[in-house]
């Protein structure tokens, strides 16, 4: 059986001498695995559609339950991505998480324009800074896969807002400092009121305009240490590309 999609490569491992295995987010059927045979040979046909992080539109082959790429015709392979070391391996934290989210075979079109969104950003918006594209992308992303934190008001007592809001790891809820020992055992966060705005805008604004806001300083780096603690709190495992992307950070800020 054959079938026409558009995919985002989220992962490639190579296999034997010049085959692939890809691991695909298609808009129609969600994360799949596929062989690209030949793709590494020099001159192949397929070979700038199999690339990580390449959006392409793929001819698939289904044959006893196994996958292959039959045709891969890249649309956009953010090249202002690829060009830029730091935004690449952003670009593939992006893509570990969204493996990791992602169910195979089930359909998850948010998801996919998540990802799809955040590497544009990181293509063609270099006004943003990359902590603001990173923290909007992981609170997002932890919302679609049903990790979705709840900030209206304390979860304890009910104040809206609460009062030194505070932001709990675990129970992913919001606090008054004061009620702090009713939440729980587990770390707590502080979150000023510039930062639950920019996070209100996160999870329940236009996904269209998902980074259009902005944050400075203090209130930005709450967002991001905020988002990404909450992420490996709820995930319960770290990222190898989240762990070389600081590492770059580190090196560009001694």
């Amino acid at each position: 059986m054959h079938t026409t999609t558009k995919a985002l490569v989220l992962r490639t491992v190579d296999y034997k001498e010049t085959d692939k295995i890809l691991t695909l987010l298609t808009r129609d059927q969600g994360k799949l695995t596929a062989s690209a045979r030949g793709c590494r040979k020099k001159g192949s046909a397929i070979a700038a559609g199999c690339q990580l992080l390449a959006w392409s539109e793929m001819v698939l082959y289904d044959y006893q339950g196994r996958w292959s790429v039959k045709e891969a015709a890249p649309e956009r392979l953010f090249q202002g991505v690829r060009d830029d070391i730091q935004r690449l391996a952003l670009g593939c934290y992006f893509a570990e998480v969204a493996e990791l989210l992602a169910v195979e075979g089930l359909p998850s079109e948010s998801l996919l324009s998540l990802a799809l969104n955040s590497l544009h950003a990181l293509d063609k918006m270099p006004d943003k800074p990359l902590t603001l594209v990173k923290a909007a992308f992981e609170w997002k992303a932890m919302a679609l896969a049903g990790y979705e934190p709840l900030i209206e008001s304390c979860a304890v007592c009910g104040v809206d807002p609460p009062k030194e809001p505070r932001f709990h790891l675990r129970e992913g809820v919001l606090h008054c400092a004061s009620c702090r020992e009713e939440v729980g055992e587990g770390i707590s966060m502080p979150l000023s009121l510039h930062t639950l705005t920019a996070l209100d805008h996160i999870l329940h604004g236009d996904p269209k305009r998902l980074f259009s806001f902005r944050l400075e300083n203090e209130d930005l780096k709450q967002l991001a240490d905020t988002a990404e603690a909450y992420l490996h709190t709820q995930l319960e495992r770290g990222f190898s590309t989240l762990d070389y992307y600081k590492c770059l950070e580190y090196q560009m800020f001694r």
